[in-house]
């Protein structure tokens, strides 16, 4: 590669035409330019293969049914409920995100609203399920507004 260079770039020697070698160069430009133009491929982050749902399916899974920060708050939900609680919450982040959105150069804006919507459902399905725990009398370690521990404890009226 570096003989080419240099023989495109090679001084002119005495009764050569200039012309001729500027000539030659950006014709040499132009080749390069056009094959790496049709070596470029299309690059788009949205949407997400199929692959890509699926392994944030299986993350969900083990955020909400594995020991996590989000389980020591809010506690653990078993791994059969857990993958049927992931599948339905990844699906409805998909389908909230606007298709009008995928229009974008690089989908970097829509994977974002994906994410953050997938975020969001999580965390409100983890608080309504500590809520209905502290409703029907079992005990929730929680940490109050001073981020010190607070054990609650409620019992269901009958």
């Amino acid at each position: 590669m570096t003989d080419q260079t240099e023989e495109q770039t090679a001084p002119v020697t005495a009764g050569e035409d200039s012309g001729t070698t500027v000539q030659l160069t950006d014709k040499n430009v132009e080749e390069t330019t056009k094959k790496l133009e049709n070596m470029t491929t299309s690059f788009s982050i949205w949407p997400p293969s199929q692959r890509t749902r699926d392994a944030v399916i299986k993350r969900l899974i083990e955020t909400l049914s594995d020991k996590s920060v989000l389980s020591d708050r809010y506690g653990v939900i078993p791994s059969d409920e857990a993958a049927g609680v992931a599948r339905s919450i990844e699906e409805e982040a998909f389908s909230a995100v606007p298709a009008s959105a995928a229009d974008g150069n690089d989908g970097i804006e829509i994977l974002q609203s994906y994410s953050k919507e997938i975020s969001r459902r999580m965390l409100d399905l983890v608080k309504s399920r500590s809520v209905e725990s502290v409703n029907n009398g079992a005990t929730v370690d929680a940490t109050t507004d001073d981020g010190s521990k607070d054990e609650e404890s409620s019992t269901a009226e009958a």
